[in-house]
Protein backbone atom coordinates (compact mmCIF):
# COMPACT_ATOMS: atom_id res chain seq x y z
CA UNK A 1 0.00 0.00 0.00
CA UNK A 2 1.38 3.36 -0.96
CA UNK A 3 2.22 5.92 1.68
CA UNK A 4 1.38 9.13 -0.10
CA UNK A 5 -1.63 9.62 2.15
CA UNK A 6 -2.08 12.03 4.98
CA UNK A 7 -1.55 11.81 8.70
CA UNK A 8 -4.59 12.32 10.89
CA UNK A 9 -3.28 15.65 12.18
CA UNK A 10 -1.11 16.80 9.28
CA UNK A 11 -2.30 17.58 5.79
CA UNK A 12 1.04 17.58 4.01
CA UNK A 13 2.19 14.59 1.99
CA UNK A 14 3.31 11.50 3.89
CA UNK A 15 6.68 9.87 3.83
CA UNK A 16 7.79 11.03 7.26
CA UNK A 17 7.84 7.37 8.23
CA UNK A 18 6.16 7.71 11.60
CA UNK A 19 2.86 8.42 13.22
CA UNK A 20 1.77 10.04 16.43
CA UNK A 21 1.46 7.61 19.30
CA UNK A 22 -1.99 6.17 19.52
CA UNK A 23 -2.79 6.84 15.85
CA UNK A 24 -1.05 3.66 14.77
CA UNK A 25 -2.88 3.38 11.46
CA UNK A 26 -3.04 7.06 10.54
CA UNK A 27 -0.94 6.45 7.43
CA UNK A 28 -3.74 4.31 6.05
CA UNK A 29 -6.73 6.57 6.58
CA UNK A 30 -6.84 8.02 3.07
CA UNK A 31 -6.98 4.79 1.03
CA UNK A 32 -9.22 3.30 3.67
CA UNK A 33 -11.86 5.98 3.23
CA UNK A 34 -11.61 5.94 -0.54
CA UNK A 35 -12.07 2.22 -1.03
CA UNK A 36 -14.29 1.03 1.82
CA UNK A 37 -17.58 -0.45 0.61
CA UNK A 38 -19.05 -0.59 4.12
CA UNK A 39 -21.77 2.00 3.54
CA UNK A 40 -22.89 0.34 0.30
CA UNK A 41 -23.77 -3.03 1.86
CA UNK A 42 -27.49 -3.78 2.05
CA UNK A 43 -27.28 -4.97 5.65
CA UNK A 44 -31.01 -5.79 5.95
CA UNK A 45 -30.67 -8.46 3.26
CA UNK A 46 -27.43 -10.10 4.45
CA UNK A 47 -28.01 -13.77 5.32
CA UNK A 48 -25.93 -16.76 6.39
CA UNK A 49 -26.96 -20.38 5.94
CA UNK A 50 -26.11 -22.93 8.65
CA UNK A 51 -25.44 -20.21 11.20
CA UNK A 52 -25.75 -21.42 14.79
CA UNK A 53 -27.23 -18.12 15.97
CA UNK A 54 -29.71 -16.32 13.76
CA UNK A 55 -28.42 -12.97 12.53
CA UNK A 56 -24.78 -13.60 13.43
CA UNK A 57 -23.71 -13.53 9.79
CA UNK A 58 -25.23 -10.10 9.37
CA UNK A 59 -23.68 -9.00 12.66
CA UNK A 60 -20.08 -9.72 11.61
CA UNK A 61 -20.58 -7.88 8.32
CA UNK A 62 -21.89 -4.87 10.26
CA UNK A 63 -18.67 -4.66 12.28
CA UNK A 64 -16.67 -1.58 11.35
CA UNK A 65 -12.93 -1.73 10.70
CA UNK A 66 -12.39 -0.30 14.19
CA UNK A 67 -14.28 -3.31 15.59
CA UNK A 68 -12.48 -5.91 13.47
CA UNK A 69 -10.55 -7.42 16.40
CA UNK A 70 -13.51 -7.69 18.79
CA UNK A 71 -14.41 -11.29 19.67
CA UNK A 72 -18.18 -10.85 19.61
CA UNK A 73 -20.31 -11.14 17.64
CA UNK A 74 -18.97 -14.21 15.86
CA UNK A 75 -20.45 -16.35 13.11
CA UNK A 76 -20.42 -20.08 13.95
CA UNK A 77 -21.61 -22.94 11.77
CA UNK A 78 -24.30 -25.21 13.16
CA UNK A 79 -24.88 -28.71 11.73
CA UNK A 80 -21.46 -29.11 10.11
CA UNK A 81 -18.45 -27.04 9.06
CA UNK A 82 -20.04 -25.41 5.99
CA UNK A 83 -21.08 -21.76 5.91
CA UNK A 84 -22.69 -19.78 3.09
CA UNK A 85 -23.05 -16.00 3.30
CA UNK A 86 -25.16 -13.92 0.88
CA UNK A 87 -24.22 -10.23 0.79
CA UNK A 88 -26.06 -7.78 -1.49
CA UNK A 89 -25.03 -4.19 -2.18
CA UNK A 90 -27.20 -1.11 -2.63
CA UNK A 91 -25.84 -0.58 -6.15
CA UNK A 92 -23.24 -2.00 -8.49
CA UNK A 93 -19.66 -2.23 -7.29
CA UNK A 94 -16.21 -2.98 -8.63
CA UNK A 95 -14.69 -5.26 -6.02
CA UNK A 96 -10.98 -4.95 -5.23
CA UNK A 97 -10.57 -7.28 -2.25
CA UNK A 98 -12.29 -9.17 0.54
CA UNK A 99 -11.22 -8.68 4.16
CA UNK A 100 -11.59 -11.64 6.49
CA UNK A 101 -10.67 -12.41 10.09
CA UNK A 102 -10.90 -15.91 11.52
CA UNK A 103 -8.48 -17.48 14.03
CA UNK A 104 -5.40 -19.63 14.49
CA UNK A 105 -7.44 -22.73 15.28
CA UNK A 106 -9.06 -25.76 13.66
CA UNK A 107 -12.31 -23.80 13.39
CA UNK A 108 -10.80 -21.35 10.88
CA UNK A 109 -12.20 -21.84 7.37
CA UNK A 110 -9.71 -23.32 4.92
CA UNK A 111 -11.36 -22.47 1.58
CA UNK A 112 -13.50 -19.61 0.27
CA UNK A 113 -15.40 -19.80 -3.02
CA UNK A 114 -16.87 -16.49 -4.24
CA UNK A 115 -19.99 -16.56 -6.45
CA UNK A 116 -21.38 -13.45 -8.14
CA UNK A 117 -24.86 -12.04 -8.68
CA UNK A 118 -26.88 -15.13 -7.79
CA UNK A 119 -29.98 -14.90 -5.58
CA UNK A 120 -30.71 -18.63 -5.62
CA UNK A 121 -27.55 -19.93 -3.97
CA UNK A 122 -27.86 -22.77 -1.46
CA UNK A 123 -25.27 -25.32 -0.40
CA UNK A 124 -26.02 -27.61 -3.32
CA UNK A 125 -25.67 -24.94 -5.99
CA UNK A 126 -22.65 -23.42 -4.22
CA UNK A 127 -20.89 -26.78 -4.35
CA UNK A 128 -21.75 -27.35 -8.00
CA UNK A 129 -20.92 -23.81 -9.22
CA UNK A 130 -17.37 -23.03 -10.21
CA UNK A 131 -17.61 -19.48 -8.88
CA UNK A 132 -15.68 -16.40 -9.92
CA UNK A 133 -12.65 -17.13 -7.71
CA UNK A 134 -11.58 -19.59 -5.00
CA UNK A 135 -9.13 -18.74 -2.22
CA UNK A 136 -7.01 -20.96 -0.01
CA UNK A 137 -7.16 -19.20 3.34
CA UNK A 138 -4.57 -18.84 6.09
CA UNK A 139 -4.96 -20.15 9.61
CA UNK A 140 -4.34 -16.87 11.43
CA UNK A 141 -5.98 -14.40 13.78
CA UNK A 142 -4.74 -11.53 11.60
CA UNK A 143 -7.11 -9.90 9.12
CA UNK A 144 -6.51 -11.43 5.70
CA UNK A 145 -6.89 -9.30 2.58
CA UNK A 146 -7.88 -11.39 -0.43
CA UNK A 147 -7.36 -9.50 -3.73
CA UNK A 148 -9.80 -10.57 -6.43
CA UNK A 149 -9.26 -10.86 -10.17
CA UNK A 150 -10.74 -7.47 -10.92
CA UNK A 151 -11.77 -8.23 -14.49
CA UNK A 152 -14.24 -10.76 -13.10
CA UNK A 153 -15.56 -8.47 -10.35
CA UNK A 154 -16.27 -5.21 -12.20
CA UNK A 155 -20.08 -5.42 -12.15
CA UNK A 156 -21.03 -6.91 -8.77
CA UNK A 157 -24.44 -6.47 -7.18
CA UNK A 158 -24.37 -9.46 -4.82
CA UNK A 159 -21.72 -11.80 -3.40
CA UNK A 160 -22.09 -15.34 -2.12
CA UNK A 161 -19.21 -16.43 0.13
CA UNK A 162 -19.07 -20.22 0.42
CA UNK A 163 -16.84 -21.76 3.10
CA UNK A 164 -16.97 -25.54 2.51
CA UNK A 165 -14.38 -26.68 5.04
CA UNK A 166 -12.07 -25.72 7.89
CA UNK A 167 -8.66 -26.65 9.24
CA UNK A 168 -10.05 -29.45 11.39
CA UNK A 169 -9.75 -32.02 8.55
CA UNK A 170 -13.12 -33.46 9.46
CA UNK A 171 -12.56 -33.44 13.22
CA UNK A 172 -13.99 -29.94 13.82
CA UNK A 173 -17.68 -29.46 13.00
CA UNK A 174 -17.79 -25.75 13.87
CA UNK A 175 -16.38 -23.09 11.54
CA UNK A 176 -15.96 -19.61 13.03
CA UNK A 177 -15.59 -16.21 11.34
CA UNK A 178 -15.42 -12.92 13.24
CA UNK A 179 -15.08 -10.20 10.58
CA UNK A 180 -15.89 -9.70 6.88
CA UNK A 181 -15.29 -6.49 4.93
CA UNK A 182 -14.85 -5.28 1.36
CA UNK A 183 -12.79 -2.80 -0.64
CA UNK A 184 -13.69 -1.48 -4.06
CA UNK A 185 -15.59 1.21 -5.94
CA UNK A 186 -19.30 1.88 -5.85
CA UNK A 187 -21.09 2.75 -9.09
CA UNK A 188 -24.35 4.51 -9.60
CA UNK A 189 -25.96 2.60 -12.44
CA UNK A 190 -25.50 4.47 -15.70
CA UNK A 191 -22.79 6.69 -14.25
CA UNK A 192 -19.06 6.54 -13.78
CA UNK A 193 -17.59 5.08 -10.55
CA UNK A 194 -18.21 7.42 -7.64
CA UNK A 195 -15.49 8.05 -5.07
CA UNK A 196 -17.57 10.33 -2.89
CA UNK A 197 -15.16 9.98 0.02
CA UNK A 198 -12.21 11.49 -1.82
CA UNK A 199 -12.68 15.00 -0.46
CA UNK A 200 -12.96 13.78 3.12
CA UNK A 201 -10.00 11.47 2.67
CA UNK A 202 -7.86 14.48 1.83
CA UNK A 203 -8.84 15.95 5.18
CA UNK A 204 -9.52 12.99 7.47
CA UNK A 205 -9.68 15.21 10.55
CA UNK A 206 -13.19 16.20 9.50
CA UNK A 207 -15.77 14.21 11.43
CA UNK A 208 -18.67 14.41 9.02
CA UNK A 209 -18.99 13.39 5.40
CA UNK A 210 -22.21 14.60 3.85
CA UNK A 211 -23.98 14.10 7.16
CA UNK A 212 -22.42 10.72 7.88
CA UNK A 213 -19.99 10.02 10.68
CA UNK A 214 -16.63 8.78 9.49
CA UNK A 215 -16.59 6.42 12.46
CA UNK A 216 -19.78 4.77 11.25
CA UNK A 217 -18.08 3.83 8.01
CA UNK A 218 -15.22 2.06 9.68
CA UNK A 219 -12.81 4.68 11.00
CA UNK A 220 -9.82 3.54 9.06
CA UNK A 221 -11.05 0.59 7.07
CA UNK A 222 -8.10 -0.84 5.27
CA UNK A 223 -5.73 -0.77 8.19
CA UNK A 224 -2.10 -1.68 7.66
CA UNK A 225 -3.02 -4.32 5.11
CA UNK A 226 -4.23 -7.64 6.41
CA UNK A 227 -1.77 -10.47 6.60
CA UNK A 228 1.22 -8.19 7.11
Amino acid sequence: MSHHCHDEHEHGHGGHGHDHGEHDHSDDITPALQFSLYQYINFDEVTALNEAQEGSGRAIVKKTWAERLTVEPELESDADEELLMNIPFTGQIKLHSILLRTSDSDSAPRTLKVILNREDIDFSTASDTEGAQTFELSRTSEVQELPVRRARFNAVRRLALFFPDNFGDGDEDVTRISYVGFKGEWMQLGRAPANILYEAAANPGDHKIKGTSVNQMGSGIGGRGPGV
